[in-house]
Parts: structure tokens; C-alpha cells; sequence
């Protein structure tokens, strides 16, 4: 390799049993480049909890707010022992939760929403073109998504956290996020448990 250029590649570790000296005038690399394009793709573990259309809304709601600068998790525990549907990191540190709602069922099936507000800065619905917008809290921002994209309909007033939750949120998301990376990188590693 060049000393000065920069090139984009995928790394693959090779384990040896033990140290051995390298033969004279060669040296090993303890992994070998190979192209991005052979590297396997990573799926996630099916979760089996989300209706179909909730996950068509997930994914059209992550794909607008990751166009918009926010890193999104998805099923993230909470202190208060809720789960949310979907969490939103942004640059400067703003925290949304995005509650997906597939039908008028679901909507009305579900009152722990509220207790959302005491995690984020701002709180949305998600939900289909198919499901009337009317149902739902005008004190809410509101996304309506497919599974290809997703357009606000309404924006969510702001209420911000404290610092002290804050901190614990955007901690929650990167361990979250580091975790469930680590275990599709090693599916039979101990990580079930924490994620």
C-alpha cells in the first residue's frame, strides 16, 4: 500500500493459533483487504412483534428522518420500562420518539403513549395515508410514511428534556446501537440479553 492514499475497504480479521515470526523479507498482515462489494450483508434478527404495515411505517419514517441528520433506533427500552417504537438522535443532540400506529385499532388500543414525553424533545405519530389523521393528539407532531418514505404533516412542539435525561437517553442509544452492531457482527457472542 501507498503511503498518502486513502482507499475504502472492508477488513476481514483472520485468527491465527499463536505467534509465528514472519519469513525473512515478508511480513503478514493479521487481516487481508477485500472489497466492500464481498462483504457479506448483515440482517438484522427478526423481531416479530410489529404488524407488516408498522414496519413498511419504520422503515419510510427512519429513511425521512435520517435524510433530515437524525440517527434512528429502533425498539429502544426505556427508564420507565416502556419501549419505544422508534428513537431519533440529531447532530445537536435533539432526541425524538416516534410512536407507529398502523390502524385506528392500534391507536385506540394504546394509551402509554404519553409517558413518552419524559424521554424526548419532541414527540410524533407515524402511521399510513390510511389511518385519518384526525385521531390523532394535536399536542403530537404527526408522519405520515410508507414504506419507501415519509413526510411530516405536522410538526411536534417542543418540550426539552433535562440535562441529566438527556444524558441518559443519548447513552441508552449508543449502547443500544453498539450492541445490537456487535451481535450481528458476532450472532453467538452474549449479547442477546442487553439488547
Amino acid at each position: 500500500m501507498e503511503c498518502g492514499r486513502v482507499r475504502q475497504r472492508q477488513l476481514e480479521l483472520v485468527f491465527t493459533a499463536g505467534l509465528r515470526e514472519p519469513e525473512q523479507g515478508t511480513y503478514q498482515e493479521p487481516y487481508r483487504i477485500m472489497p466492500a462489494s464481498a462483504a457479506p450483508a448483515l440482517v438484522p434478527p427478526i423481531d416479530g412483534r410489529q404488524s407488516q404495515t408498522a414496519l413498511k411505517v419504520a422503515r419510510g419514517t427512519a429513511r425521512l428522518l435520517h435524510a433530515m441528520g437524525y440517527c434512528v433506533v429502533s425498539e429502544l427500552p426505556l427508564a420507565s420500562g416502556r419501549r419505544a417504537d422508534l428513537v431519533a438522535l440529531g447532530r445537536d443532540g435533539d432526541i425524538l420518539i416516534i410512536e407507529i400506529k398502523s390502524s385506528v385499532a392500534d391507536f385506540r388500543a394504546d394509551g402509554k403513549w404519553m409517558d413518552y414525553r419524559m424521554h424526548c424533545d419532541r414527540l410524533f405519530f407515524a402511521t399510513t395515508v390510511e389511518v385519518p389523521c384526525e385521531i390523532f393528539p394535536p399536542d403530537t407532531g404527526l408522519i405520515v410514511a410508507d414504506a419507501f418514505g415519509a413526510q411530516i404533516v405536522c410538526e411536534a412542539p417542543e418540550h426539552r428534556l433535562h440535562a441529566a435525561t438527556r444524558k441518559s437517553m443519548t447513552l441508552a442509544i449508543a449502547r443500544a446501537s453498539a450492541l445490537r452492531l456487535q451481535s450481528l457482527i458476532d450472532p453467538a457472542g452474549p449479547y442477546a440479553g442487553e439488547i
